[in-house]
């Protein structure tokens, strides 16, 4: 697919949304049937043909912001860049937000309907990643091209279309490359977009994705968490039995994907995925802390909150308990009783975890409470609550 096409699709979308609102109100109520109105503009069908003519601008567009690295949190040169090529083309005027997002506004004939027409600047690369473009073919491949520098070089021909046809909007023209759209961005960029007091948006265009058939008209709903467990670190041998932060995790882990995979079975699309792991020091260290990032995604608000609350319920049931008891216990019991030979057994469910010491033998001892149990316990400090076996 040239790269034209999907700047004639974008386009096709945005003249809807903006151009003449009375020649669309006289038309059916297909949507074919509105851009095949607007399709004899003669406006329109100048800037189409710009589309394919500048199809080569456009293309340089896309590979010179695709060399300029953008790694999450670190989109600020590409922006700026960005920015200089808005000023170029020509609109009412530029700006970047508090929060990084490089704004064009080109103000329309008489309406106070806002269209805001968007793209990402970062990408999932960490930094550090050559960015360089390589030609394969008739392909071009290097990270991040297509996701999402190809949509700002889609907002850049649409406003060189624009521009150069002489076309009036009605609407508004709010062109926006947002920061932090990918990973653990979580959509900061489009979060502050639309801020209490950011600025006024009636309709939204976003142009991302490798394609050109679809259009997504559905909200997503997502969930994103960080979690991390700490424990108080040791020796793989010599403190073995010690509260381990990844056992913690994969208790976790293993209890959300049994317990979330009914979800996604039926109803509204769910999904969810545990997309990163992180943590400990060595092959024979107990790590001091384990981490993960997850995500969650639904079509619907009720199973994004279903999932929500099984997510949640791993966390609490299997990740904040550990092995801790134990390697608190013995010393204390060793010294209480140098000739006794314990035994140690762990019941467990991720509803409760329950430690037991049993078989306290040649103590010497008959009857009456013998040895604590531990209900639950701390990654991160002693046992907290005991009841005495018989």
């Amino acid at each position: 697919m040239t790269k034209s096409v999907l700047v004639r699709s974008v386009f096709s979308v945005l003249a809807a949304a903006t151009l003449t609102p009375s020649v669309v109100e006289a038309q059916a109520d297909t949507y074919a049937a509105e851009i095949a109105a607007l399709a004899q503009n003669p406006k329109v069908a100048a800037a189409l043909e710009n589309i394919d003519e500048r199809d080569a601008r456009t293309m340089a567009d896309l590979l010179e912001l695709t060399e300029i690295p953008a790694p999450p949190f670190g989109e600020e040169a590409r922006g700026q860049r960005f920015l200089r090529k808005l000023q170029d083309l020509g609109v009412d005027s530029t700006w970047v937000d508090a929060e990084g997002n490089v704004l064009g506004l080109r103000r329309g004939a008489d309406s106070d309907y806002v269209v805001a027409i968007t793209g990402h600047l970062d990408t999932v690369f960490p930094e550090g990643t050559d960015v360089t473009v390589r030609q394969r073919g008739d392909t071009l491949f290097a990270p991040g091209i297509g996701d999402d520098t190809r949509g700002l070089a889609a907002m850049l021909a649409v406003l060189r279309a624009l521009n150069e046809a002489d076309i009036q909007t009605q609407a508004d023209l709010l062109f926006v490359a947002t920061v932090g759209e990918e990973g653990v961005g979580d959509l900061r960029g489009v979060k502050y977009l639309f801020r209490d007091d950011g600025p006024k948006i009636d309709a939204f265009i976003s142009i991302d994705g490798t394609g050109h058939t679809s259009i997504t008209h559905q909200g997503l709903g997502s969930y994103r968490y960080r979690v991390t467990v700490r424990g108080p670190g040791g020796h793989s041998w010599g403190a073995f039995g010690l509260a381990n932060p990844a056992h913690a995790l994969g208790r976790a882990i293993d209890y959300f994907d049994l317990s979330a995979d009914a979800i996604t079975r039926s109803g509204a699309r769910t999904s969810y995925n545990v997309g990163r792991l992180g943590g400990g020091t060595s092959v024979n260290s107990i790590p001091f802390e384990a981490w993960m990032e997850v995500d969650m995604r639904s079509e619907s608000p009720e199973s994004l909150d279903r999932i929500d609350e099984i997510f949640q319920r791993a966390i609490a049931n299997c990740a904040v308990v550990g092995d801790a008891p134990w390697p608190y216990l013995y010393p204390t019991l060793m010294r209480a009783f140098p000739k006794a030979k314990f035994v140690y057994t762990r019941q467990k469910s991720c509803s409760d975890w329950i430690y037991h010491v049993t078989g306290l033998y040649e103590a010497g001892l008959s009857g009456g409470p013998l040895l604590p149990c531990w209900y639950g316990g701390d990654l991160s400090s002693k046992p907290h609550d005991a009841s005495w076996l018989e």
